[in-house]
Protein backbone atom coordinates (compact mmCIF):
# COMPACT_ATOMS: atom_id res chain seq x y z
CA UNK A 1 0.00 0.00 0.00
CA UNK A 2 3.25 2.23 0.79
CA UNK A 3 4.42 1.98 -2.81
CA UNK A 4 1.32 2.62 -4.15
CA UNK A 5 0.55 5.87 -2.34
CA UNK A 6 4.08 7.11 -3.25
CA UNK A 7 3.93 6.57 -6.38
CA UNK A 8 0.82 8.57 -6.56
CA UNK A 9 2.05 11.75 -4.46
CA UNK A 10 4.14 14.39 -6.14
CA UNK A 11 7.52 15.38 -5.10
CA UNK A 12 6.41 18.91 -3.27
CA UNK A 13 3.80 16.67 -1.15
CA UNK A 14 6.39 14.95 -0.36
CA UNK A 15 8.38 17.72 1.06
CA UNK A 16 5.52 19.49 2.57
CA UNK A 17 4.96 16.29 4.41
CA UNK A 18 8.47 16.12 5.41
CA UNK A 19 8.71 20.30 5.91
CA UNK A 20 6.02 19.67 8.70
CA UNK A 21 6.71 16.71 10.75
CA UNK A 22 10.32 18.30 10.93
CA UNK A 23 8.96 21.54 12.26
CA UNK A 24 6.70 19.63 14.41
CA UNK A 25 9.72 18.05 16.03
CA UNK A 26 11.69 20.36 16.12
CA UNK A 27 9.09 22.74 18.38
CA UNK A 28 9.04 20.21 20.90
CA UNK A 29 12.41 19.49 21.05
CA UNK A 30 13.25 23.36 21.86
CA UNK A 31 10.20 22.94 24.31
CA UNK A 32 11.49 20.11 26.39
CA UNK A 33 14.64 21.66 26.10
CA UNK A 34 13.56 25.16 27.82
CA UNK A 35 11.49 22.81 30.19
CA UNK A 36 14.50 20.66 31.29
CA UNK A 37 16.38 24.29 32.13
CA UNK A 38 13.69 25.16 34.27
CA UNK A 39 12.46 27.97 31.67
CA UNK A 40 9.11 27.01 31.19
CA UNK A 41 6.18 25.77 33.95
CA UNK A 42 4.41 22.83 34.20
CA UNK A 43 5.02 19.57 32.30
CA UNK A 44 4.39 19.04 28.76
CA UNK A 45 3.13 16.34 26.26
CA UNK A 46 5.25 16.22 23.61
CA UNK A 47 4.00 14.26 20.39
CA UNK A 48 7.72 13.45 19.03
CA UNK A 49 7.08 9.98 17.25
CA UNK A 50 3.49 10.40 15.88
CA UNK A 51 4.50 14.01 13.75
CA UNK A 52 2.81 11.58 10.78
CA UNK A 53 -0.59 11.90 12.12
CA UNK A 54 -0.84 15.86 12.08
CA UNK A 55 0.66 16.28 8.98
CA UNK A 56 -1.11 14.01 6.86
CA UNK A 57 -3.81 14.60 7.89
CA UNK A 58 -4.10 18.37 7.61
CA UNK A 59 -2.43 18.80 4.58
CA UNK A 60 -5.99 17.69 3.47
CA UNK A 61 -7.62 20.09 5.49
CA UNK A 62 -8.66 24.03 3.98
CA UNK A 63 -7.89 26.91 5.98
CA UNK A 64 -11.65 27.30 6.88
CA UNK A 65 -11.51 23.97 8.02
CA UNK A 66 -11.61 23.05 11.65
CA UNK A 67 -9.56 20.62 14.28
CA UNK A 68 -9.85 19.63 17.73
CA UNK A 69 -7.51 17.98 19.11
CA UNK A 70 -6.28 16.42 22.76
CA UNK A 71 -4.16 17.15 25.47
CA UNK A 72 -1.05 16.03 23.27
CA UNK A 73 -2.08 19.11 20.66
CA UNK A 74 0.90 20.68 19.38
CA UNK A 75 1.78 18.86 16.24
CA UNK A 76 -2.07 19.63 15.04
CA UNK A 77 -2.05 23.26 15.80
CA UNK A 78 1.18 23.20 14.08
CA UNK A 79 -0.23 21.29 10.91
CA UNK A 80 -2.77 23.37 10.91
CA UNK A 81 -0.89 26.70 10.52
CA UNK A 82 -0.95 28.16 14.03
CA UNK A 83 1.51 30.50 14.45
CA UNK A 84 4.87 28.62 16.43
CA UNK A 85 5.60 32.44 17.97
CA UNK A 86 2.25 32.73 19.62
CA UNK A 87 2.43 28.28 20.60
CA UNK A 88 5.84 28.86 22.31
CA UNK A 89 4.73 32.31 24.06
CA UNK A 90 1.65 30.01 25.46
CA UNK A 91 4.30 27.67 26.39
CA UNK A 92 6.09 30.25 28.82
CA UNK A 93 2.79 31.66 29.91
CA UNK A 94 3.62 35.10 28.34
CA UNK A 95 1.07 37.22 26.89
CA UNK A 96 1.85 36.87 23.22
CA UNK A 97 0.50 33.22 23.68
CA UNK A 98 -2.18 32.53 21.34
CA UNK A 99 -4.32 32.26 24.67
CA UNK A 100 -2.97 35.18 26.28
CA UNK A 101 -0.66 33.14 28.59
CA UNK A 102 -3.65 31.38 30.52
CA UNK A 103 -4.05 27.95 28.65
CA UNK A 104 -0.80 26.64 27.97
CA UNK A 105 0.52 23.63 26.44
CA UNK A 106 -2.97 21.58 26.90
CA UNK A 107 -5.22 24.07 25.63
CA UNK A 108 -3.68 26.18 22.62
CA UNK A 109 -6.22 27.31 20.30
CA UNK A 110 -6.03 29.78 16.96
CA UNK A 111 -9.35 30.12 15.73
CA UNK A 112 -7.85 32.40 12.59
CA UNK A 113 -6.55 28.87 11.33
CA UNK A 114 -9.49 26.76 12.62
CA UNK A 115 -7.79 25.42 15.65
CA UNK A 116 -10.69 25.40 17.90
CA UNK A 117 -8.48 24.03 20.92
CA UNK A 118 -6.33 21.00 22.37
CA UNK A 119 -8.12 19.96 25.66
CA UNK A 120 -6.70 18.49 28.75
CA UNK A 121 -9.92 16.21 28.95
CA UNK A 122 -9.58 12.63 27.32
CA UNK A 123 -12.29 13.06 24.58
CA UNK A 124 -13.23 16.80 25.30
CA UNK A 125 -12.95 17.58 21.59
CA UNK A 126 -15.10 15.03 20.28
CA UNK A 127 -18.39 17.14 21.79
CA UNK A 128 -17.04 20.28 20.40
CA UNK A 129 -16.03 18.66 16.86
CA UNK A 130 -19.55 17.44 16.48
CA UNK A 131 -21.18 20.66 17.55
CA UNK A 132 -18.92 22.82 15.33
CA UNK A 133 -20.02 20.56 12.32
CA UNK A 134 -23.35 21.03 13.03
CA UNK A 135 -22.76 24.83 13.11
CA UNK A 136 -21.29 24.76 9.78
CA UNK A 137 -23.70 22.55 8.34
CA UNK A 138 -26.18 25.43 9.66
CA UNK A 139 -24.24 27.89 8.35
CA UNK A 140 -24.36 25.93 4.84
CA UNK A 141 -20.77 25.92 4.53
CA UNK A 142 -18.67 22.97 3.03
CA UNK A 143 -16.27 23.11 5.80
CA UNK A 144 -15.63 20.03 7.98
CA UNK A 145 -14.07 19.24 11.21
CA UNK A 146 -11.26 16.80 12.08
CA UNK A 147 -11.30 15.59 15.34
CA UNK A 148 -7.64 14.06 17.11
CA UNK A 149 -7.95 11.69 19.78
CA UNK A 150 -6.15 9.06 21.32
CA UNK A 151 -6.81 5.43 21.84
CA UNK A 152 -7.74 6.18 25.59
CA UNK A 153 -10.58 8.08 24.30
CA UNK A 154 -12.93 5.61 22.85
CA UNK A 155 -13.35 4.11 26.42
CA UNK A 156 -14.74 7.48 27.02
CA UNK A 157 -18.69 8.69 27.28
CA UNK A 158 -18.37 11.31 24.27
CA UNK A 159 -16.68 8.94 21.91
CA UNK A 160 -20.18 7.17 21.83
CA UNK A 161 -22.19 10.11 22.06
CA UNK A 162 -20.54 12.24 19.52
CA UNK A 163 -20.19 9.44 16.97
CA UNK A 164 -23.92 8.57 17.00
CA UNK A 165 -24.78 12.31 16.85
CA UNK A 166 -22.54 12.56 13.90
CA UNK A 167 -23.73 9.65 12.01
CA UNK A 168 -27.14 10.10 12.94
CA UNK A 169 -27.19 13.62 11.56
CA UNK A 170 -24.82 12.74 8.93
CA UNK A 171 -22.31 15.91 10.16
CA UNK A 172 -18.58 16.17 8.48
CA UNK A 173 -16.89 15.18 10.44
CA UNK A 174 -13.52 13.51 10.31
CA UNK A 175 -12.53 11.62 13.49
CA UNK A 176 -8.96 10.51 13.45
CA UNK A 177 -8.19 7.87 16.28
CA UNK A 178 -4.30 8.47 17.40
CA UNK A 179 -3.62 4.88 18.59
CA UNK A 180 -0.58 4.84 20.13
CA UNK A 181 -1.46 1.84 22.30
CA UNK A 182 -1.26 3.54 25.45
CA UNK A 183 -3.36 5.63 27.98
CA UNK A 184 -1.10 8.11 29.66
CA UNK A 185 0.90 4.67 31.62
CA UNK A 186 -1.45 2.10 30.54
CA UNK A 187 -1.74 -0.17 27.95
CA UNK A 188 -4.61 0.32 25.29
CA UNK A 189 -5.37 -3.88 25.40
CA UNK A 190 -6.11 -3.84 29.13
CA UNK A 191 -8.61 -1.67 29.44
CA UNK A 192 -10.33 -1.94 25.95
CA UNK A 193 -13.08 -4.85 25.30
CA UNK A 194 -13.16 -6.16 21.67
CA UNK A 195 -11.23 -4.76 18.64
CA UNK A 196 -11.29 -1.42 19.41
CA UNK A 197 -12.11 1.83 17.80
CA UNK A 198 -12.66 0.65 13.68
CA UNK A 199 -15.00 -1.88 15.02
CA UNK A 200 -17.46 0.09 17.59
CA UNK A 201 -17.51 3.46 14.79
CA UNK A 202 -18.85 0.73 12.47
CA UNK A 203 -21.20 -0.49 14.94
CA UNK A 204 -22.45 3.24 14.98
CA UNK A 205 -22.96 3.39 11.48
CA UNK A 206 -19.66 5.23 10.93
CA UNK A 207 -17.16 3.98 8.01
CA UNK A 208 -13.72 3.43 8.90
CA UNK A 209 -9.96 2.95 7.64
CA UNK A 210 -7.34 2.06 9.55
CA UNK A 211 -3.64 2.14 8.53
CA UNK A 212 0.21 2.41 9.53
CA UNK A 213 -0.29 6.48 11.44
CA UNK A 214 3.99 6.03 11.06
CA UNK A 215 3.64 6.23 7.14
CA UNK A 216 3.11 10.02 6.15
CA UNK A 217 2.33 9.04 2.71
CA UNK A 218 -0.11 6.16 3.69
CA UNK A 219 -1.73 8.89 6.49
CA UNK A 220 -1.90 11.78 3.66
CA UNK A 221 -3.72 9.15 1.12
CA UNK A 222 -6.11 7.60 3.52
CA UNK A 223 -7.18 10.74 4.95
CA UNK A 224 -7.45 12.57 1.71
CA UNK A 225 -10.06 9.72 0.85
CA UNK A 226 -11.75 9.94 3.75
CA UNK A 227 -12.30 14.19 4.11
CA UNK A 228 -12.74 13.95 0.04
CA UNK A 229 -15.95 11.99 1.24
CA UNK A 230 -16.86 13.87 4.56
CA UNK A 231 -16.97 17.24 2.13
CA UNK A 232 -19.44 15.51 -0.33
CA UNK A 233 -22.12 14.97 2.06
CA UNK A 234 -21.14 11.07 2.52
CA UNK A 235 -21.44 11.51 6.73
CA UNK A 236 -18.86 10.90 8.94
CA UNK A 237 -15.74 9.23 9.20
CA UNK A 238 -13.49 7.34 10.91
CA UNK A 239 -9.76 7.47 10.50
CA UNK A 240 -7.34 4.88 12.66
CA UNK A 241 -3.74 5.71 12.60
CA UNK A 242 -1.51 3.08 14.45
CA UNK A 243 1.29 5.43 15.37
CA UNK A 244 4.06 5.18 18.87
CA UNK A 245 5.17 7.98 20.96
CA UNK A 246 8.86 7.54 21.88
CA UNK A 247 8.97 9.60 24.95
CA UNK A 248 7.14 9.13 28.23
CA UNK A 249 3.52 10.54 28.96
CA UNK A 250 4.97 13.59 30.00
CA UNK A 251 8.14 15.42 29.86
CA UNK A 252 8.50 14.30 33.71
CA UNK A 253 8.09 10.39 32.33
CA UNK A 254 11.11 8.89 31.82
CA UNK A 255 8.97 6.02 30.37
CA UNK A 256 11.35 3.50 32.47
CA UNK A 257 8.29 1.17 32.45
CA UNK A 258 8.43 0.59 28.85
CA UNK A 259 10.67 -2.72 27.55
CA UNK A 260 13.81 -0.64 25.76
CA UNK A 261 13.27 -3.35 22.79
CA UNK A 262 9.86 -1.91 21.75
CA UNK A 263 11.45 1.16 21.80
CA UNK A 264 14.34 0.76 19.76
CA UNK A 265 11.62 -1.34 17.00
CA UNK A 266 9.75 1.72 17.44
CA UNK A 267 12.62 4.23 16.57
CA UNK A 268 13.34 2.47 13.06
CA UNK A 269 9.50 2.87 12.25
CA UNK A 270 10.37 6.71 13.25
CA UNK A 271 7.75 8.60 10.88
CA UNK A 272 10.46 11.56 9.84
CA UNK A 273 13.51 9.26 9.13
CA UNK A 274 10.97 6.67 7.09
CA UNK A 275 9.87 9.73 5.10
CA UNK A 276 13.39 11.09 4.28
CA UNK A 277 14.78 7.82 3.27
CA UNK A 278 11.84 7.59 0.37
CA UNK A 279 13.27 10.78 -0.56
CA UNK A 280 16.56 10.12 -1.01
CA UNK A 281 15.90 6.77 -2.68
CA UNK A 282 13.12 9.08 -5.05
CA UNK A 283 16.91 11.65 -5.42
CA UNK A 284 16.48 14.20 -3.43
CA UNK A 285 19.32 15.49 -2.28
CA UNK A 286 20.50 14.92 1.68
CA UNK A 287 21.84 18.95 2.18
CA UNK A 288 18.21 19.51 0.97
CA UNK A 289 16.70 17.59 3.64
CA UNK A 290 19.31 18.65 5.90
CA UNK A 291 18.27 22.25 5.17
CA UNK A 292 14.84 21.52 6.05
CA UNK A 293 15.71 20.62 9.20
CA UNK A 294 18.43 23.40 10.30
CA UNK A 295 15.36 26.10 9.04
CA UNK A 296 12.99 24.30 11.08
CA UNK A 297 15.65 24.31 14.44
CA UNK A 298 16.25 28.13 13.73
CA UNK A 299 12.49 28.79 13.47
CA UNK A 300 11.80 27.59 17.29
CA UNK A 301 14.84 28.62 18.32
CA UNK A 302 13.82 32.31 17.95
CA UNK A 303 10.55 32.01 19.23
CA UNK A 304 11.72 30.28 21.85
CA UNK A 305 13.93 33.60 22.97
CA UNK A 306 10.91 35.65 21.73
CA UNK A 307 8.90 33.65 23.60
CA UNK A 308 11.84 34.21 27.01
CA UNK A 309 11.67 38.10 26.29
CA UNK A 310 8.32 38.50 26.34
CA UNK A 311 6.16 39.91 29.18
CA UNK A 312 4.08 38.03 31.65
CA UNK A 313 0.20 38.99 31.37
CA UNK A 314 -0.68 42.18 33.22
CA UNK A 315 -2.69 40.96 36.14
CA UNK A 316 -5.29 43.23 35.01
CA UNK A 317 -6.57 40.59 32.31
CA UNK A 318 -6.85 37.78 34.91
CA UNK A 319 -10.59 37.79 34.02
CA UNK A 320 -10.36 38.98 30.80
CA UNK A 321 -12.40 35.82 28.75
CA UNK A 322 -13.46 34.47 32.14
CA UNK A 323 -16.92 34.10 33.66
CA UNK A 324 -17.10 36.17 37.14
CA UNK A 325 -19.60 34.18 38.85
CA UNK A 326 -19.95 36.84 41.04
CA UNK A 327 -20.81 39.60 38.64
CA UNK A 328 -22.00 36.96 36.05
CA UNK A 329 -20.74 38.68 33.06
CA UNK A 330 -17.85 38.16 30.84
CA UNK A 331 -15.02 40.60 30.69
Amino acid sequence: MAETALAGHNMCRLIELYRTMVRIRAFEETALAAHRAGLMPGPLHASIGQEAVAAGVCLNLRRDDRITSNHRGHGHAIAKGAGVAGMMAELFGRAGGHCGGKGGSMHIADFSVGMLGANGVVAGGIPIAVGAAQGLRLLGSDAIVACFFGDGAINRGPFLEGLNWAALYRLPVLFVCEDNGVAAFTRAGEVTAGPGAVARAQAIGVAAESVDGNDAVAVDAAAGRLAAAVRRGDGPRLLHLRTYRLLGHTSTDQAAWRPEQEVAEARARDPIARLRARLLGEGVAAAALDAIIAGAEAEMSAARDAALAAPWPDPATAWTDVLDADRQEVA
